[in-house]
């Protein structure tokens, strides 16, 4: 494995939960790093600043700030999302980091997409970077797509009923979940941008580990050290279109990552277990 890299790595939105994530990790290997942020001028970008990240201000939807921040380095960690203005900015921010890796004849691009993109799944934001995968593949920018599942993270936007003794899921208690930790994406991402050779025009998505709604909760209550239950919303009380497509989704077909294969063929890579994360986030809470 290379450790270091001569020129700098850039890393979009890199305040991010994504982003920020693969800056640790490649701090955490030496490299150099350039860092796209809206503001410079915001907390989290002068902390990366202070770990001697070269901060360059810019947009994903600003091809020539996009540019600008590609010129010269040695591989991008792009980044896309539909949550702020919807899924066809999502699909035009792509189009511009696109844009701007031809035109800087960027050697190696790796895109954050999501797993699933490639199964037809009729979720609006696993389509629209289904779309951005297309326009990547069928372009002359050497790449690596990286298909993340589930974060175990999103798990926090339910915490107030999880300190309250309730997780609630729209799955079955006994459907497994295939998911991921941000640092395990973060290092996953650091290897493929460091070492591009073996993972070009790849795409490789990603899970760390497929717990049940019953043992996520039940691994919750061990952190916590108190009872955490399962409580399964109905679909028809997911009223965001996108969430409920998402969630009729994993209810279907579901990802479908081979863990085994997976953790076999990179045991680089921590693989972090939900109920170690768990234990880790949420045990000072107790």
């Amino acid at each position: 494995m290379v450790d270091e890299v001569d020129e700098s790595v850039l890393v979009l939105a890199a305040t991010g939960g994504q982003g920020r994530a693969v800056v640790d990790a490649l701090l955490a290997r030496g490299a150099r790093i350039r860092a796209l942020v809206r503001d410079p001028g915001r907390s989290a970008a002068r902390e990366l600043a202070g770990h001697g990240i070269d901060v360059v201000a810019g947009s994903l939807s600003d091809r020539g700030s996009l540019a600008a921040a590609m010129r010269g380095v040695a591989g991008v960690f792009a980044f896309t999302t539909p949550f702020e203005a919807g899924v066809e900015a999502e699909v035009a921010q792509g189009r511009a980091i696109l844009a701007a890796a031809r035109q800087e004849r960027v050697p190696h691009l790796v895109f954050s997409s999501v797993a699933g993109a490639d199964q037809d799944s009729g979720v609006p934001h696993f389509e629209s970077k289904a779309r951005i995968e297309a326009e990547l593949t069928a372009g002359d920018v050497a790449y690596t797509i990286l298909g993340p599942t589930y974060f175990f993270d999103n798990a926090l936007g339910g915490a107030r009923r999880i300190l309250d003794g309730v997780l609630d899921l729209p799955l079955p208690p006994d459907r497994p979940l295939q998911q991921l930790a941000r640092p395990d994406l973060g290092a996953f991402a650091a290897e493929v941008l460091l070492n591009p050779a073996p993972y070009l025009g790849q795409r490789i998505e990603l899970a760390g580990d497929a717990p049940t709604p019953t043992q996520m909760a039940a691994a919750l209550g061990a952190a916590l050290g108190r009872d955490v239950r399962h409580e399964r919303v109905p679909l028809s009380a997911i009223g965001n279109p996108d969430m409920h497509a998402m969630w009729a989704f994993l209810n279907g077909p579901g990802y479908r990552v081979d863990l085994p294969a997976l953790h076999a063929a990179h045991p680089e890579i921590r693989w972090t277990g939900f109920a170690d994360w768990a234990q880790r986030t949420w045990s000072a809470a107790g």
